[in-house]
């Protein structure tokens, strides 16, 4: 499923982002690059704590401040470096040009204020859509995300709706200015396994109907072969292999991508026990030398525990950092 070459979006270089606490600094982010093309998913993979989140929150400037900083690197959308703008600047663009579904619903949305009123802000504050205007645009973005008799829905409570009908509904607030990157924080996590294809279904439509670049942040690589262009691989804060998604299913090259996969249960084998990668991640505080998967790596040398791997090109937009590829 390689997506045919057309502008990119989003081009991010070498961003860099911790957390400063009482004892010591944490490097949630340190040092990334990838791109989104229009009309293109990324799938952002990698096992909880690798940087997933923390990533989109700073493409979105959302860090939770004193603590979070971002220290470093270039954020490009749409040709506008997004950390150069002011905080008032990059309100602007917050919710308008870049856009965000968050993990749980039920901590997106407000319980006291109606479906309508929650969508009805971003488009009244980026659109200055007032009245009969706001409302058929509330309308129009309930009606995209297939919600269900959007007239009456509009005034219902978060409290009043489903799991799946509340997922819907953040895509709608998400959706409602018509924003060139939308990121989805592992959208499908709440959802039953009925109702999670329905949503990735329909995340492939509105793609589809607005050309919209996603960057959909998942652990789970059925949905990553389902929804996902191309997939960038994180580990302790790093980006340690980029590659088309056919691309890393049949020949994925860091050993921690080959994990990951061989994690991944499957129905055409009888196994006694299933695979998991050995260790645990580093601490983000007090990571090693060299290669940060080196403790974990079944195919670690000397040179992984002593150097941190360069970036290698091992295929048409694969890359690779690790000793161990050629």
């Amino acid at each position: 499923m390689i997506k045919k070459q057309t502008k990119k979006v989003l081009e991010v270089e070498g961003l860099r982002t911790s957390f400063f606490t009482r004892k010591g600094e944490v490097k949630a982010v340190d040092g990334i690059s990838f791109f989104v093309r229009e009309g293109e998913t990324l799938g952002l993979v990698g096992e909880s704590g690798c940087g997933k989140t923390v990533t989109g929150l700073s493409l979105l400037r959302l860090l939770p401040e004193p603590a979070g900083r971002i220290l470093g690197g270039k954020i490009y959308l749409d040709g506008i470096n997004l950390l150069a703008l002011s905080k008032k600047e990059m309100r602007a663009v917050r919710g308008k040009m870049i856009s965000m579904i968050l993990q749980d619903p039920m901590t997106s949305l407000n319980p006291v204020y109606t479906v309508g009123e929650q969508i009805a802000e971003p488009v009244r504050q980026h659109q200055g859509l007032r009245g009969e205007n706001a409302r058929e645009a509330v309308i129009a973005a309930l009606r995209l995300l297939h919600i269900p008799s959007p007239e009456l829905r509009l005034r219902d409570y978060p409290f009043q709706l489903s799991g799946g009908m509340r997922q819907r509904v953040v895509g709608a607030i998400a959706m409602s200015c018509n924003p060139r990157l939308l990121i989805a924080d592992e959208p499908t996590t709440a959802l039953d396994a009925t109702i999670q294809a329905q949503y990735l279904a329909l995340f492939k439509e509105v793609q589809k109907k607005t050309n919209v670049a996603i960057i959909f942040i998942t652990h789970d690589f059925g949905v990553v072969a389902r929804m996902c262009h191309r997939v960038a691989v994180m580990y302790a804060g790093k980006i340690v292999e980029t590659a088309p998604t056919e691309v890393i299913f049949k020949q994925p090259r860091h050993p921690y991508t080959k994990a990951l996969i061989n994690s991944v249960p499957r129905l055409d084998r009888k196994v006694e026990r299933l695979y998991s990668i050995e260790g645990q991640p580093p601490s983000l505080m007090n990571l090693p030398p060299g290669c940060r998967f080196c403790p974990r790596c079944p195919e670690a040398k000397e040179i992984c525990r002593e150097q941190e791997p360069a970036e290698k090109q091992v295929g048409p937009e694969h890359s690779v950092f690790c000793w161990q590829v050629s």
